[in-house]
């Protein structure tokens, strides 16, 4: 009895110091945000002021100072995005990670960021370089000098900070093109569809823009059974997309409109933005306000870039969506068959550029591949390990090269987003836009003078005129006629300026006219949100900002008005049909978070759209496609045509029509319910399965850790509504989940040109990226609602460091 006693009093003593140590560690890991430090690297005094939201207010002297405070906040409140951001930009995850990230390293290392990044660097000049360097010297000054405690992350994981680089910055850059830029991804899948089936049932499962046809193209499917690609859908080229990281995700976009003064309550302009990006725990944004002489900018920067990405200054507020142009083309060059160190130009064989990589891995030997660069660009398929398609007698015979602008050295994206915190009219920031290299954005501007504007900078590519793939699928490489032949004169993309109807607005659908002479891209969003943007705003002669901010939270889904009647004409013999019926009856395409119908519809979407098109694509590629699309087009398609060859499953012996499968999909979307939800249909409600997910780079794929770190909530909206949150059909890999929202409005922006006052603003987490800081879930809730903070401090502030000269 005495030994259990000591056990007992042991163990108690135990989890009180560890309770105790805890308790000291969290307050430790929070950073100082009160008082003096002084820190070496700095010309005078920087202040740095918060308010109750966390949000910094930093004042200094001069562009260095003021970006070495930008990067000393980025370090305090967000370090461990930073090491993510780091990682990701270089190809080192598996290094922090283990064996599970190395394939994302082998891809990344094979398209070459980090070396992309690091050429951009040696072009960089003036002051994005001075911004660049005294951004890196802020974070590694504070994190060597001034940390008390490592997050979070770094503890659980055994990993050391490291110091930041300007090439980190720069590396980040062109992983936030990729993210917007997922024309690759589309290439490949119509060739892999095109191994199965002819152009014309390829360019129904992804057809063109709505009123739109494709460029006449040549028979690809021929040219690739001809080439024997068939052995691709055995090697590395069919995995590219499940190994690469995410890009071009349907629902990935955004929304902006900017209303003259005609159009306002105010006689000046507003201006509304909300970037639709991958949500993540912490928000990829971070809000904050920059003042130096000439220099005073307020909105979202993103940490590891030294500017304000998104905002409004003195003069000017601006916002911007995605213009999704193609800028990447996939190559396929072929290997000499008796020299494999050797690919075909058009003017004879030439060898690979070719270098080695190591990529350490945790707790396993370091991992050592070859990457090969053509004069396209690099050799995308060595993610793979040379998994080449194989040629005659087994010979390597095809490998798979990626052009792409985001990679040219003559990038500087800090330079122009410099230019654009400064620019004090329309004019000078669409001046300041033609630096603009990528990704290609809508920017819609307005100015205290009254003017409004849009302009779409970016380098797009002209395609020879005897060019018969026109940037649809892989080309042959070797063959002239698929060479870019130059760029789109910069002052020839689309803009737009004081329009009569008094209002511009963008949301990744097409943005010109058929007789805009230059080729931008096959690839639009679906015109659903811009379509029911524009509805709103002539609604009414005269907006306020909070109209503004309605149109934002609004949940009208016109795509839901088009798939509705299929739904409401179905039958079931379930037992819950009726009750189904009966709640959607009345359902007027608001995809509300507490009722059934949304829940009843994109269920039944989901499987009529795998009744209709799993089979034809082949279970694996079907299942593999959902990370990035759901067929939405194909399907409504395919039902207006009354399609018998999709809506007819050739494995049964009877001939399906498409009413017969709209009647098998409504029940097994009843007996799915049903199993989930219960036997009251009354009960079910979409949020109960639609959840905004912000997810935790690495810890929402830990069981036991994904309740701290990530972020939940139920939301309404779909994919097509103007508060977006994407539906995904593909099942969450750990947790099995369906229909669960992880791409939304990453931040939401009202900017008010006549009373900067009434700005304001929201993102999806909160400003801290400490999972044991109060502010780092601070916003989940008011984001999923549609509300806002103040852009522009409404209040003394809350606390106040001073940096001071050491």
């Amino acid at each position: 009895m005495r030994w259990i006693l000591r056990f007992l009093w042991a163990l108690l003593a135990l989890l009180v110091a560890l309770a105790a140590g805890l308790w000291v560690y969290s307050r430790q890991v929070l950073p100082q945000q009160d008082g003096r430090l002084n820190m070496a690297g700095i010309q005078g005094e920087v202040r740095i002021e918060r308010d109750a939201d966390g949000i910094p207010s930093i004042h200094a002297g001069n562009l260095n100072d003021l970006m070495f405070g930008l990067g000393v906040v980025h370090a305090q409140d967000r370090l461990w995005q930073l090491e993510t951001h780091k990682r990701i930009g270089s190809g080192r995850l598996a290094d922090g990670f283990g064996l599970g990230a190395l394939e994302t390293d082998r891809f990344l290392r094979a398209l070459g960021v980090r070396r992309a990044a690091q050429a951009q660097w040696e072009q960089t000049k003036g002051e994005s370089r001075v911004a660049l360097s005294a951004y890196a010297r802020g974070i590694n000054t504070y994190v060597r000098s001034h940390m008390s405690a490592r997050p979070p992350e770094f503890m659980l994981l055994g990993l050391k900070t490291e110091d930041w680089s300007e090439v980190d910055s720069l590396a980040w850059g062109i992983m936030m093109a990729w993210d917007l830029g997922g024309n690759w991804g589309t290439e490949l899948q119509r060739l892999r569809l095109a191994l199965k089936m002819p152009v014309a049932r390829v360019n129904q499962l992804i057809p063109p823009y709505p009123g739109d046809s494709y460029p006449p193209t040549a028979d690809y499917a021929q040219l690739f059974q001809s080439l024997n690609l068939r052995a691709s859908t055995k090697s590395a080229w069919n995995r590219l997309q499940d190994i690469a990281p995410e890009s071009g995700v349907e629902g990935v976009g955004s929304n902006n409109w900017v209303l003259a003064g005609s159009h306002t309550t105010t006689g000046k302009p507003m201006l509304a933005n909300d970037p639709h990006l991958k949500l993540s725990a912490p928000a990829l944004w971070y809000f904050v306000r920059l003042h130096a002489p000439g220099f005073k900018v307020a909105g979202a920067s993103m940490p590891g870039l030294p500017t304000v990405v998104l905002g409004q200054n003195e003069h000017i507020a601006w916002g911007f969506t995605n213009t999704g142009p193609d800028v990447q083309d996939l190559y396929i060059e072929r290997i000499k068959p008796d020299d494999p160190a050797q690919y075909q130009t058009p003017d004879g064989w030439a060898p690979f550029e070719t270098s080695t990589e190591k990529i350490a891995v945790k707790g396993q030997p370091d991992v050592t591949i070859a990457v090969r660069r053509t004069r396209h660009g690099p050799v995308i398929s060595d993610a793979g390990g040379h998994d080449d398609v194989l040629g005659a007698k087994g010979r390597p015979g095809y490998a798979l090269a990626m052009r792409w602008t985001a990679l040219d050295p003559d990038g500087d994206t800090v330079a122009t987003g410099l230019a654009f915190n400064r620019a004090t009219s329309v004019q000078a920031f669409v001046d300041a836009s033609t630096g603009w290299i990528a990704p290609m954005q809508n920017m819609v501007v307005a100015d205290r003078e009254g003017h409004i504007g849009y302009v779409a900078p970016g380098r797009v590519p002209v395609r020879k005129p005897d060019n018969d793939l026109h940037g649809l699928v892989p080309a042959p490489g070797w063959d002239a006629r698929y060479d870019w032949a130059g760029w789109v004169p910069l002052h020839e993309t689309p803009r737009e300026f004081d329009p009569e109807r008094g209002y511009i607005a963008t949301a990744n659908q097409r943005i010109h006219g058929k007789e805009y002479p230059h080729y931008l891209s096959s690839d639009w969003a679906l015109p659903y949100r811009q379509r029911r943007i524009e509805q709103m705003l002539q609604d009414r002669p005269k907006h306020s900002l909070s109209d503004l901010a309605a149109i934002q939270a609004d949940e009208y889904s016109l795509a839901a008005l088009k798939l509705l009647p299929y739904l409401k004409k179905a039958s079931s013999p379930h037992k819950l049909a009726v009750a189904a019926q009966d709640q959607l009856a009345n359902f007027d395409g608001r995809m509300a978070v507490d009722k059934a119908a949304p829940l009843i519809l994109w269920t039944w979407t989901r499987h009529l759209t795998q009744a209709l098109f799993a089979e034809n694509i082949g279970a694996e590629l079907y299942e593999r496609t959902l990370a990035s699309r759901t067929f939405r087009d194909a399907l409504e398609g395919a039902l207006e045509r009354d399609d018998a060859h999709w809506c007819d499953n050739t494995t049964t012996r009877i001939v399906e029509t498409c009413t017969m499968q709209a009647d098998a999909a409504f029940s097994s979307t009843l007996a799915e319910l049903k199993f989930r939800f219960g036997d009251d249909v009354s009960k079910w409600h979409w949020g109960q399965a639609h959840q905004a997910r912000s997810e935790h780079r690495p810890f929402s794929r830990v069981r036991g850790l994904a309740r701290l770190f990530e972020a939940r909530t139920p939301v309404g909206g779909d994919t097509f509504t103007v508060n977006v949150s994407r539906v995904s059909f593909r099942a969450d890999p750990v947790t099995n989940e369906l229909y669960l929202d992880e791409h939304g409005p990453s931040l939401r922006a009202l900017y008010d040109l006549a009373d900067p006052a009434q700005s304001r603003v929201m993102h999806s987490t909160g400003q801290s990226g400490i999972a044991l800081s109060p502010l780092y879930k601070r916003w989940v809730k008011p984001w999923a609602q549609a509300e806002y903070v103040p852009l522009w401090p409404a209040v003394p502030p809350e606390q106040v460091l001073t940096l001071v000269p050491q």
